[in-house]
């Protein structure tokens, strides 16, 4: 099974979760001397009901290996092109939308980690309602299985860092398509730190997220 988006962590029976992020260095941003974020060319507007973030926390209980996985859906975003290619970008999660995949069909469990993944020991959804991805860099790759490599800053829980993600990019007919690969970031970056009691097995720091986005040229 594919490794899915956006990690997590919840006691007992429940595991971890966060966000995306990377490296301890200073976020870019368009007044930055490495990367300078430009407007011009076309503008695309990310097509929202085909694009998510998803997510896979993980638990080490004894021996044995425990996981959630789930997606988180997009308020918002958009693309820059230029002379056909992707120039820059940024989208907006919205993280009330953040649920479980893998309890879908238990709607008590669902309820509960959910919940838990929204409080003031994970998300802090009602203080942070959003987290986003600023892509600052786009650079072609010609080798792998990727074919584009994305730096930009990722915000969540208003702490920001750079993130950097090998991903498939796509301009054609007037849509955008952008898929990252499976990345694991940590956590414990982002300030979700919340740890289950140890008899109830280790939430790791680690968690995988991968993005996938569709953008629709502007008319």
């Amino acid at each position: 099974m594919r490794k899915k988006l956006f990690s997590f962590a919840i006691p007992a029976l429940f595991t971890a979760v966060v966000v995306v992020s990377c490296n301890k260095d200073k976020p870019l941003t368009s007044e930055s001397n490495e990367v300078a974020t430009t407007k011009d060319g076309s503008q695309y507007t990310l097509d929202t009901l085909n694009s998510k973030v998803e997510w896979k926390g993980y638990k080490v209980f004894k021996s044995e290996n425990t996981s959630h996985f789930g997606t988180i859906k997009f308020e918002s975003g958009d693309v820059t092109v230029k002379d056909g290619k992707l120039e820059s970008g940024k989208f907006v999660a919205d993280m009330n939308s953040l649920t479980s995949v893998d309890l879908k069909d238990d709607a008590d469990q669902l309820g509960k980690l959910n919940g838990h993944l929204k409080s003031g020991d994970f998300f802090e959804v009602e203080k942070f309602p959003t987290a986003s991805y600023e892509i600052t860099k786009v650079t072609p790759v010609a080798e792998g299985d990727y074919n584009t490599l994305l730096d930009g800053n990722l915000t969540i829980k208003g702490i920001t860092k750079l993130a950097s993600f090998k991903a498939n990019v796509s301009v054609k007919n007037g849509e955008v398509s952008v898929a990252t690969e499976p990345k694991d970031i940590k956590r414990e970056e982002f300030g979700v730190k919340f740890q289950a009691p140890a008899e109830n097995g280790v939430i790791k720091d680690e968690v995988t997220l991968q993005i996938n986005v569709k953008a629709l040229e502007k008319k």
